[in-house]
């Protein structure tokens, strides 16, 4: 016998290849391989039009308004200028009406905790103040920038050009009496004033108004909150007796140098011969 016969006792030595067949899914296959599968099909993910029992993300009704208040405060926050009504209502998708009452509630907030700063209205928008109560402490923030004030002829053309806008340079010379270049060409220079077209008169002369700059200069929401003139007349008179007090303390304190300076390096007396 031979040895293979025990070790296979079922199989033949003269066993042919397995025969070829047309179609793969008729040929006989091993027991070992023709046992059924089970598939947890709760495994496999769900069509994406099924909402998931395990989704985290929230549903449209469950997200935060774009009226909430916080939202208001985050774009005034990140503004560097102010920002009108009509683009904050277009932001945060709201009426004017719900943007006025999340201001007051963030105003009412802002003053119960004691906050440093306000939400006010100027240059016919929004933006964040701080309360003249800490501006000499944020004035020093700014103490290595040169400060240039405007000077008396710059706030006479620029007081023209408010109350009587728009106006040519002209009238502003007939209504000063003197030469208006070079306080025009300062107040272009700062932004305050802008150009407005040109008169129908001989000459077509340029015509001038105020900017928005103007109104966020002086903390203006609109052009109807300016003074009457007697209040402006206090104002220019005021502004000339500071700049007069500042000009004579400075004069004072240099004063003050030279002589201390001298008391420190007093001259050498020369002996007669």
């Amino acid at each position: 016998m031979n040895p293979q016969d025990d070790k296979y006792p079922n199989s033949s030595l003269e066993t042919s290849e397995p025969e070829l067949v047309d179609n793969p899914q008729s040929a006989v296959r091993s027991p070992q391989f023709t046992e059924s599968v089970v598939v947890d099909k709760g495994a496999f993910p769900t069509a994406p039009d099924q909402p998931s029992a395990t989704d985290s993300r929230p549903l449209a009704d469950e997200q935060t308004p774009a009226t909430n208040p916080q939202v208001i405060e985050a774009l005034l926050f990140a503004a560097p200028s102010p920002v009108t009504l009509s683009r904050l209502c277009d932001i945060a998708g709201c009426t004017p009406e719900v943007l006025n009452d999340a201001i007051e509630q963030l105003n009412r907030e802002y003053e119960s905790a004691r906050r440093t700063f306000r939400i006010n209205r100027v240059a016919q928008g929004l933006q964040l103040y701080t309360l003249p109560d800490y501006a000499q402490w944020v004035r020093q923030l700014f103490t290595a920038h040169r400060v240039s004030r405007l000077s008396r002829a710059s706030l006479e053309t620029l007081a023209i050009v408010a109350y009587r806008q728009p106006v040519t340079k002209p009238e502003i010379e007939q209504l000063r009496g003197v030469d208006a270049t070079a306080p025009i060409l300062t107040l272009l220079e700062r932004r305050l004033i802008v150009l407005a077209g040109r008169a129908h008169k001989p000459g077509n002369p340029f015509l001038y108004r105020t900017s928005k700059e103007f109104l966020r200069y002086f903390g203006l929401a609109d052009l109807d909150l300016l003074p009457s003139r007697d209040e402006l007349e206090e104002f220019l008179r005021s502004r000339a007796e500071q700049a007069e007090q500042e000009d004579e303390e400075l004069l004072s304190n240099a004063e003050c140098g030279m002589s201390n300076s001298e008391s420190r390096n007093p001259k050498s007396s020369v002996p007669a011969p």
